[in-house]
């Protein structure tokens, strides 16, 4: 087993101020790959003096390097009552969906620190693509589920994804040591109106809600021949069962829209009792998580939305996990300290490309995430999270490797709360974490002009939100809030996006806080979104927030649709990147003149592509138009493939507060590169005004081929 492991006593650890762009991953990977192995002699292998404090301890579990099969993705791992801990991943015998696949095990029984050694649970004798695995436990009956698919695909598929799949189901009542015989569940979805004909189990894992049911997601589409992305009627319809596993049915499905096309999720029961299922958009690229909620446990769901809370990244399966808290506790538990309080932990890679495995802890169910930490800066794949009964947190994620689809190993991480917060936060001594939700549906307020409607939405903070609709530009709804005690707060603004959506501008009276602008135009389909809005010492009493219609949204809107207030008291700043991102196929950018066709032949782009023109005289234009969330300092950023044939006077032209200057950029030489992807230069610091009038254009009077990428905001500074 490759190992790398990181100890580092509580007093070494200090709180982190809100974080510039890469700043996320550089101490966590130069950390996490310094130190020496492990001494495993201890109880749990953790060095003594670290077992309740801070660590973080990795392995690797499935190498394709070292074989013996080609490669080895999409896996699922559970903590079994026993602490026994299971990991389950497919074992492909060719780099591809739907070839052959085994689903192999591996099996640890003293906390992680050893594992038996893998072993195949179910075989492709013939050639069959076993794959999608999921466990779901029975922590009353301490029996495990392993779910998974037999993927198949149609004669004229020239694709490596399968056309159809079955689930199937087998189960263990002695912690993974031995299993029963597969079961095939084929006909639970054969009432659904979609013509679903592949049904995915997770992958990852389900839940026991509090009432017992056992519950996992399983995503579902049409067959791939014959149809376009759009016309497969990407969905979620879970499975449930309430006799212990016995029997099995499906539930109803998450309202299956084009605009949404959910697949691969998680699932978590939050302390209300609600389910939340968070989702990848099978579309692919980079984008928002897709969101649902049921309030009767999980037999009918919501209409989805895009959810920002855990920001944009690429398409991948995500770990979604309750770590603390939960329903049963007290209603107030986020004032907790401790086990009382609600944690929810989420992986992914926090990358437009599947690099930066990160993993972040949430104090509000899932509508934001305060901490984060890098695991590995490398490339980064699927992912799957777990809890130990003294609360080391388990990540089995792949990684690494040279291809972009597929990892080259499976490792295992385990690490403490208090280094994945840097010491903010442990269940000793709890985050001191205090949050008061203003519902604005419900907040005392004066409308200066236009309409305000109440919409009722399950998505919302309290079940509504309100949409303000103005007869002109400068028409703003005023709410009163009140402040608890004299403090310094922290101001999350939760607001709606819409195809309608307003450029809006946002001020908390008598805070001293400049003015916050946000465009609240979707970046494709309806959902949420969270401004950070400022952090500023308030008095107790009440205060006004002012929500202001101040121009058109880039979609061309006026719509104001606004959520909740929250106002947060904790040590240390959250973990954010303070940048504006607008990529060459978003929101914000646009072709003014000529062709610019995308391209992805050359490596240092951001995201999944990028446009280029060849050499002119200016007669093919494209623009950035981001939106500046404060007046200030910004430094501007462009990124771009690089290439032995790029111009070497690229000209770059921004309009900024004081007027418009011309930079020209070697686009022959490459930029800065970070684990997120992009090769960056700078286009110099400018004083910008918040809102929509800063533009970055760029066209083809160069010397050579000229690409448009990406351009970003870092500020402003202070």
């Amino acid at each position: 087993m490759n190992r790398r492991s990181f100890a580092l006593g509580v007093a070494g650890v200090s709180a982190t101020a809100a974080l510039g762009p890469g700043a996320l991953g550089t101490e966590a990977h130069a950390a996490g790959n310094s130190a020496t192995p492990n001494d495993l002699s201890a109880p749990g292998g953790y060095p003594a003096s670290d077992r309740h404090g801070t660590f973080f301890h990795e392995q690797t579990l499935w190498d394709s390097v070292e074989g013996p099969l080609v490669n080895y993705h999409v896996h699922a791992l559970v903590v079994l009552p026993d602490d026994t801990v299971l990991a389950v991943t497919e074992g492909r015998h060719e780099v591809c969906d739907a070839g052959p696949r085994d689903l192999l095990l591996r099996r640890s029984t003293d906390g992680g620190a050893t594992w038996e050694a893998s072993r195949p649970l179910v075989t492709s004798a013939g050639g069959e693509s076993w794959g999608n695995p999921a466990l779901v436990v029975d922590r009353q009956t301490r029996e495990v589920f392993l779910f998974y698919m037999l993927s198949l695909r149609l004669p004229q598929n020239t694709s490596c994804s399968g056309d159809s799949g079955d689930l199937y189901v087998i189960s263990s009542r002695d912690s993974g040591r031995t299993w029963g015989e597969a079961r095939n569940l084929a006909g639970l979805f054969d009432g659904f109106p979609y013509n679903w004909a592949l049904h995915g189990p997770g992958p990852g894992h389900g839940l026991q809600l509090a009432s017992g049911r056992l519950l996992l997601n399983c995503s579902h589409r049409r067959v791939i021949v014959g149809n376009t992305v759009a016309q497969r009627y990407y969905g979620v319809a879970p499975i449930y069962s309430d006799d212990h596993g016995a029997t099995w049915q499906a539930t109803g499905e998450v309202p299956v829209q084009v605009a949404y096309p959910m697949n691969e999720a998680r699932m978590v029961q939050r302390s209300d009792g609600t389910v939340l299922v968070n989702g990848r958009a099978a579309a692919g690229g980079e984008g928002q998580r897709i969101v649902s909620v049921s309030s009767d446990d999980g037999l009918t769901w919501s209409q989805p939305a895009f959810d920002g809370g855990t920001g944009a990244f690429n398409a991948v399966d995500a770990g979604l996990l309750r770590y603390t808290g939960g329903p049963g506790g007290p209603r107030d538990a986020g004032h907790h300290e401790g086990r009382d309080t609600d944690r929810v932990l989420f992986s992914r890679p926090d990358s437009p490309v599947r690099t930066n495995m990160t993993v972040s802890v949430s104090y509000d169910e899932g509508i934001s995430y305060r901490y984060s930490r890098v695991i590995n800066q490398r490339r980064s794949f699927y992912s799957d999270l777990a809890r130990q009964s003294d609360g080391t947190i388990v990540l089995l994620y792949g990684c690494d490797g040279d291809l972009a689809s597929a990892p080259r190993r499976v490792n295992v991480a385990r690490f403490s709360l208090d280094w994945l917060t840097r010491g903010r936060d442990s269940l000793r001594r709890g985050p001191r974490h205090l949050e008061t939700v203003v519902a604005l549906a419900d907040a005392d307020r004066r409308v200066t002009g236009g309409a305000v409607d109440t919409v009722a939405d399950p998505l919302a903070r309290r079940g509504e939100r309100i949409v303000l609709t103005p007869e002109q530009v400068g028409d703003a709804a005023e709410f009163t809030f009140k402040v608890p005690r004299t403090g310094d707060y922290e101001m999350l603004l939760r607001h709606h996006r819409s195809a309608a959506g307003a450029l809006a501008t946002v001020t908390v009276k008598g805070s001293g806080l400049p003015a916050f602008v946000i465009d609240t135009t979707a970046q494709s389909a309806d959902g949420y979104d969270l401004a950070r809005i400022g952090t500023a010492r308030l008095r107790a009493g009440r205060h006004t927030l002012r929500c202001a219609v101040t121009g058109t949204g880039r979609g061309g809107g006026t719509l104001l649709g606004l959520d909740s207030l929250s106002l947060v008291e904790a040590p240390g700043s959250a973990d954010v990147r303070r940048e504006v991102v607008v990529d060459n196929d978003r929101l914000g950018f646009a072709v003014v003149m000529g062709s610019w066709p995308t391209a992805t032949a050359d490596p240092g782009h951001w995201s999944g592509n990028y446009r280029a023109a060849p050499a002119g005289s200016g007669e093919r234009v494209v623009r950035w138009r981001p939106a500046v969330p404060q007046d200030g300092e910004y430094e501007i950023q462009a990124s771009y493939a690089p290439g032995a044939n790029r111009a070497g006077n690229a000209p770059y032209t921004v309009v900024h507060a004081h007027g418009a200057d011309t930079v020209r950029i070697d686009q022959r030489l490459p930029g800065a590169t970070e684990p997120r992807g992009g090769s960056w230069v700078s286009l110099g610091t400018y004083r910008l005004r918040a809102g929509l009038g800063t533009s970055v254009e760029l066209s083809n009077d160069a010397d050579g081929t000229v690409v448009a990428d990406a351009i970003r905001l870092l500020g402003p500074r202070s």
